[in-house]
């Protein structure tokens, strides 16, 4: 794995979410709950944006892949076939001492929670466990009753849900193989270590997509799929020398696996480059184990050819949150500015992430400046997310659209109310341009990309 050169602005992102709105802890008033986050007004524009182009580019741009939204609760024997009863474990360690639990298997990445902080085990008087596997499905029970009878699990994935409907889907569709599913959803693990703000916790979205195909043809798509995800991640902005492959061998292969390459993104600081899309070749695994489980076919026929078989499966899972957490990373930057000693905090957000697109200014609260920037705002909101702001002065209004990434600003001043103009500004090159206020909703519609 490539050596991070990125600076580390974790800490700078975590305090800039709070105080924008973007990303608060859960629960906060109560001290927080481990490793769980809530998206505030700005933060849940960015990730459904998010959502929307990968919805779009996987969905919509398509003609062979289907969408599904899929329980959280799903049959227990579900994930007795897919492995994760007996199989989705890590091996925990705790310490006799400080209390702090550990995987066995990234200790060398681990700290103790103690001061000096040290790795697990080196403290002279530290204690730690005997390894024992700790299952990561969060497990609850239905009805009534609390029983084994009644147990269920949330979901660790969501790729199960579209397994289990493959032939629903295919059939009502009318798709024919190569197709696919796709769907965006939460899934729940019990990580024994989450940590890093939203890049690693206990709930989180995963936009996933099971592509079925014939076997023989399996590789050739994995290659398609695999060049096209990572197309996807440089056309919204991430930086391509942030980005590259990593191939899974030997053990790190999951046994079920054919082939595997991980897109990693560089977060900067101990971090480093870390997964933020998975891109499989998972064989007839999931098909062949729900057959199995559940005693009812998962073959397709091909009419064509006049013959059955059970497709294999490439499988593009993205961690939703994870990639917004690698948006802002990579928008983040600090700027000095011309003339002005304190300079700037900037969210270079790719346009079609940005949860705010343009903000609208009056710049005095006088001469009907208000009123014009007010109908302004009204006809720009019927097409794009819009702020309106009148506080303070207009470089510290534009300091703050600056910091949450919005990619223009519209001013009202003593001339537009005289001649019906208004000024554009530019987030990224500070260049403004004066056009007609009529002018305005298509000058951002050429800029703002769907």
């Amino acid at each position: 794995m490539p050596a991070s050169t990125q600076p580390d602005v974790m800490d700078k992102l975590v305090s800039l979410s709070k105080r924008r709105g973007f990303i608060f802890q859960s629960s906060e008033i109560y001290g927080g709950t481990g490793s769980v986050w809530d998206y505030g007004p700005l933060g849940v524009e960015l990730k459904k944006n998010m959502k929307d182009q990968w919805w779009k580019a996987m969905v919509r741009m398509r003609d062979d892949v289907e969408g599904l939204d899929a329980a959280i609760l799903m049959h227990p024997r579900t994930w007795e076939a897919s492995g994760h009863v007996a199989g989705f474990t890590d091996p925990l360690i705790d310490c006799k001492t400080c209390k702090g639990r550990f995987r066995a298997d990234k200790l060398q990445d681990a700290r103790c929670p103690q001061k000096p902080s040290k790795k697990p085990g080196e403290a002279e008087q530290c204690q730690l466990t005997e390894p024992r596997m700790f299952n990561l499905m969060f497990k609850t029970f239905m009805g009534p009753v609390e029983e084994n009878a009644s147990t269920v699990y949330l979901r660790p994935e969501t790729a199960q849900g579209i397994f289990v409907n493959f032939l629903n889907v295919q059939q009502s569709s009318r798709q024919k193989v190569p197709f696919g599913i796709a769907q965006i959803g939460k899934a729940f693990r019990n990580e024994i270590t989450p940590g890093n703000f939203i890049f690693r916790t206990r709930e989180f979205e995963q936009m996933e997509m099971q592509f079925f195909v014939e076997p023989g043809t399996d590789m050739e798509w994995f290659e398609f799929w695999k060049a096209e995800r990572m197309k996807w991640h440089e056309q919204l902005g991430l930086s391509p020398g942030r980005l590259n492959y990593h191939q899974h061998e030997g053990t790190e292969l999951a046994h079920y696996a054919r082939a595997a390459f991980d897109i990693e993104f560089d977060f900067g600081g101990t971090l480093g480059f870390q997964e933020i899309e998975g891109i499989h070749n998972r064989g007839d695994f999931d098909l062949s184990r729900h057959q199995e489980y559940s005693g009812k076919k998962l073959e397709y026929y091909d009419a064509p050819n006049n013959k059955r078989y059970t497709p294999y499966v490439i499988e593009t899972s993205v961690g939703a949150d994870r990639v917004t957490l690698a948006a802002l990373v990579n928008a983040y930057r600090e700027e000095t500015v011309e003339g002005e000693e304190e300079g700037r905090v900037v969210l270079g957000l790719h346009p079609s992430l940005a949860p705010i697109k343009a903000a609208v200014f009056a710049l005095t609260k006088k001469e009907g400046m208000p009123d014009m920037a007010h109908r302004i705002a009204s006809d720009l909101r019927a097409h794009f997310p819009v702020d309106y702001d009148e506080t303070g002065s207009i470089g510290k209004r534009y300091r703050r659209q600056d910091e949450v990434g919005t990619p223009f600003c519209i001013t009202v001043d003593p001339e537009s109310v005289k001649d019906g103009t208004v000024t554009v500004r530019d987030r990224d090159t500070l260049k403004q341009e004066r056009i007609s206020a009529d002018a305005v909703r298509g000058y951002l519609s050429e800029r703002l990309p769907g």
